[in-house]
């Protein structure tokens, strides 16, 4: 049993965003029916270098747990064949530019209408409304555009752009969470609704207490790389080997870090406080760093943890996916696919007590399912023949 096993979910998505959110969906047993172009597919098929025999990486990283059915939504009898889909499902996911449902005749007035307990979720870099609402957008721009970028970097650097999409994710993220609130709401109304998810909103909340601080100062937050505007200190150093990362999150741990360190700072007035610490950033930095320098960073971590102050690496890839804890964790699983053999791919990053979320089937092949769900929609062998012929599927 999976808490989501109830649902049926129509993706009519591609990229990242909106297949991140129905993935979420998945994940917890929603049955996801991957709406894709004949011949093509999700572009994502196509994002490479690297390929896995043929398999995008990229793709396979958020499209496990899904059916694939090839469909093309601008001829009639596929247009029908979607209409019969969306018949018997709970939620429709889709994140196109806005408008472009509506001129294939499946936009939300219309399906609301037809059937007003589907909830429909729109996923857009801007949004339904509002002047930017046609504007196409890419997780680049939106992380400028957000707020994102202009608070990440070096202070005598330039902007820098997260190295994960997380403008897409955060959008999908926000989505997913939407569309169990707008089922929840269902439970009781009998109604479905219009989830409008946007991108550039999604980076917006993300500024919380950056947001605050310019709420409160009227200044634009400075880029500080990657230490804390409002904790000293909280960022990486260098060691004899690499960096460590220490997070000094208030005065106790400020006074435990200066014995492990064995620095005589404790009683330092001119450090007493984290505000202290953070109107003469520069100067405890310039003390501590080449303190940092002297040791390895396997020794800082057991030395500071030891202490009670949080520490770790900053890990690379090859690193993160052998981690113990990771490991611990099922963040990461290995699945069979008809192509590419065994893949791995990352876990499901919640864990129910009772009803858990798995990786069930590995990310699909183009079409790979279009002839068993046309079955299961009633048409027989010869009516799906002549559907593939016409290159409707």
């Amino acid at each position: 049993m999976y808490p989501l096993d109830d649902l049926t979910v129509i993706d009519v998505t591609r990229a990242l965003a909106g297949p991140y959110c129905t993935m979420m969906l998945a994940d917890l047993g929603a049955r996801v029916i991957k709406i894709e172009a004949p011949g093509a597919g999700d572009d994502t098929r196509g994002w490479g270098p690297p390929f896995v025999r043929g398999e995008s990486a990229y793709f396979m990283s958020v499209n496990r747990n899904k059916r694939s059915v090839t469909l093309d939504l601008k001829a009639d009898r596929g247009r029908a064949l979607l209409w019969k889909l969306l018949a018997g499902a709970d939620v429709l996911v889709e994140n196109f530019r806005p408008g472009a449902m509506d001129r294939l005749g499946v936009g939300y007035e219309a399906v609301h209408a037809a059937l007003p307990r589907l909830v429909y979720c729109s996923i857009s870099g801007f949004g339904q409304t509002g002047p930017y609402r046609e504007r196409p957008a890419y997780d680049l721009i939106v992380q400028g555009m957000g707020g994102l970028m202009g608070i990440t970097g070096e202070p005598d650097g330039a902007p820098m752009r997260v190295g994960v999409a997380v403008a897409d994710i955060c959008a999908g993220m926000f989505a997913a969470y939407a569309i169990l609130a707008a089922l929840r709401a269902r439970e009781r109304t009998g109604a479905g609704q219009w989830v409008d998810a946007a991108m550039l909103d999604g980076q917006v909340a993300w500024m919380t207490y950056m947001a605050a601080n310019y709420f409160a100062t009227g200044r634009d937050p400075d880029r500080v790389g990657s230490a804390h505007t409002n904790l000293v200190p909280y960022q990486p150093f260098a060691t004899r080997d690499g960096f460590v990362n220490v997070a000094v999150g208030n005065d106790a741990q400020w006074q435990r870090c200066c014995r492990a360190m064995e620095l005589p700072l404790a009683a330092d007035s001119r450090f007493a406080t984290n505000a202290d610490r953070v109107a003469r950033r520069d100067e405890l930095i310039a003390l501590l760093a080449p303190v940092f320098r002297a040791r390895t960073t396997a020794e800082w971590v057991a030395r500071l943890l030891e202490a009670g102050v949080p520490a770790g690496p900053i890990s690379r890839m090859h690193e993160v996916m052998t981690d113990p804890q990771v490991r611990a964790r099922g963040m990461v699983v290995e699945v069979e696919h008809p192509r590419a053999g065994a893949v791995r791919v990352t876990g499901v990053p919640v864990k129910l007590s009772a009803t858990p979320g798995a990786i069930r089937t590995p990310p699909p092949a183009l079409g790979e399912h279009t002839h068993t769900v046309l079955r299961e929609l009633g048409l027989g062998d010869e009516e799906i023949a002549a559907l593939r012929t016409e290159g409707v599927i």
